[in-house]
């Protein structure tokens, strides 16, 4: 008999079947994904897989997680949608339209940054599903009530939502490259910077989070570009 979490549709994503009906297992799908994160967290997407969170939820679990979800891409997708649910909460509704946007990028951007393994999956993961969607729909009323109409608010929205991931995912491949050689990165830096012809000071501080140069300094300084550079007008 056909599992319930993959007997509905085939359509390539877990957004597009029907939620499986309650069993008597203990278990719920958000225990899963909530399993997932901290899985992912701990030994990254490289190594994940279904078997190692069979492993983690325990022998009398692994039917439920089976019977809930049916294969390892649909907990990615579930797990990847779950990180912008941060970003989601609530954000101030006052001042100009730039600082509520600002708000809503940066808090996204954040989760992003505390996942990084979540902006690898960004490419083939991402844009189903409902926090997702949820982010998009939040941008596109803050620009809406700001004067964006038509054409010009659907490509307002794509340059800053574009900035975004594109931002998360160049900083979070440079902070792979470091964590799989082992070091931090300040001795990264030291070993690697001759071999790039880049200064090694700066290239330590372009990779240290907390340095006025570091990636979180470096996107809010480039959101702050996009959204003065954004107009609300009317493109037919």
């Amino acid at each position: 008999m056909a599992r319930e979490a993959d007997r509905k549709s085939v359509l390539g994503s877990v957004w597009l079947r029907e939620e499986p009906a309650p069993t008597r297992a203990a278990l719920t799908r958000d225990d899963i994904v909530a399993t997932a994160i901290k899985v992912l967290d701990r030994e990254g997407l490289e190594t994940f897989s279904m078997r190692l969170m069979a492993a983690e939820l325990g022998t009398a679990a692994t039917s439920a997680l089976y019977w809930r979800i049916a294969n390892k891409n649909d907990l990615l997708e579930l797990v990847v949608d779950e990180i912008f649910a941060a970003a989601l909460e609530p954000t101030p509704d006052e001042g100009d339209w730039r600082e509520q946007v600002t708000a809503v990028v940066q808090a996204t951007y954040r989760a992003l940054s505390e996942h990084p393994w979540a902006c690898e999956l960004l490419a083939s993961h991402a844009g189903l599903g409902p926090n997702y969607q949820a982010l998009t729909e939040r941008l596109h009323s803050i620009l809406r009530m700001a004067g964006f109409r038509g054409t010009h608010l659907v490509s307002a929205v794509s340059a800053i939502f574009h900035y975004l991931i594109g931002s998360a995912v160049a900083d979070a491949a440079w902070l792979a490259v470091v964590r799989r050689s082992g070091l931090d990165g300040s001795h990264w830096a030291s070993e690697s910077a001759g071999r790039m012809g880049l200064d090694e000071e700066q290239l330590a501080a372009y990779l240290d989070r907390n340095s006025h140069a570091g990636p979180e300094a470096r996107f809010a300084a480039g959101l702050r570009l996009i959204l003065v550079g954004l107009r609300p007008r009317q493109i037919s």
